[in-house]
């Protein structure tokens, strides 16, 4: 079935509520078992204390509050619960737009239609093995267009480096030189303006700590992240498993909490694939 199509499907079925006839129902339920029958793929890191992270972050810590053979408030039978604190930009996560641009919208006003989308996989790994500073070009988008087709409105691309196999040492993933300098991928301002705002997309995301390529953030150059949150648009950050996805024809779904005013939060993506 063409991606659109499930996509649009998807929509209906979490839409909001509305007197269906037997039909549709039949056709909704069609759909469902549909998708329950492809493969699907996580795209998410699992996280924990002690994982990569910004260097201005603190850790993850937590605290378990209550055992299952331990209730100190009551006799009656225990349960697990923990404490988590870590901070918004935790792991495989969402940036909203407000994470960089004050008065843009914050993680609990990104709409649900906006976390099921068409998934494009530009795939540089290949590159990337010659070259760890490698910026995603305009070129290498229209390559992909000749092979797939147009990058269609309202999709999800996602930049395949192989960088998440490096997950999850800290050191691999900055990739420094003697000098102090970070060697890993990224974007450029050139192909971001043309997937924003010539193809229209909704999101997009890449397996590295950022959008900019090392050698730029070692500079505290984050203008391409800057770009993207400020045209009110959201990214995902350390992605994994995009060698496992089609570069053309899979949807991504992309979900996280509703923290209200939230500056980001741990995100879970999963593609399925077509």
């Amino acid at each position: 079935m063409n991606p659109i199509r499930l996509v649009v499907l998807l929509v209906i079925i979490l839409s909001g509520p509305r007197k269906a006839n037997a039909g549709e129902t039949t056709s909704l339920n069609t759909t469902l078992q549909l998708l329950q029958s492809k493969k699907f793929v996580d795209l998410t890191h699992d996280f924990a204390p002690g994982i990569p992270r910004w260097p201005g972050f603190p850790d993850e810590t937590r605290k378990t509050i209550y055992w299952y053979d331990k209730r100190p408030d009551t006799k009656g039978a225990g349960f697990f619960s923990e404490v988590y604190t870590h901070v918004g930009q935790w792991g495989t996560h969402v940036d909203p737009p407000a994470h960089f641009s004050k008065g843009l919208r914050t993680v609990d006003q990104i709409d649900p239609k906006e976390m099921i989308l068409s998934l494009v996989v530009i795939d540089v790994h290949e590159e990337v093995t010659k070259n760890p500073d490698y910026t995603l070009t305009v070129d290498r988008l229209r390559k992909w267009e000749q092979d797939h087709g147009p990058i269609p409105p309202g999709a999800f691309v996602a930049m395949r480096t192989d960088w998440s196999k490096r997950w999850p040492d800290a050191a691999k993933l900055e990739n420094k030189d003697a000098q102090g300098t970070a060697h890993y991928p990224g974007w450029s301002l050139p192909a971001l303006k043309m997937l924003y705002e010539e193809r229209k997309i909704t999101a997009s995301g890449h397996e590295t700590t950022d959008t900019d390529p090392g050698v730029a953030t070692t500079k505290d150059d984050y203008s391409l992240e800057t770009y993207i949150l400020s045209t009110n648009h959201y990214q995902i950050e350390l992605l994994t498993n995009l060698d496992q996805v089609p570069e053309a024809g899979a949807i991504v779904v992309a979900s996280f909490p509703k923290p209200k005013g939230g500056s980001g939060f741990p995100a879970r993506v999963f593609a399925i694939l077509p």
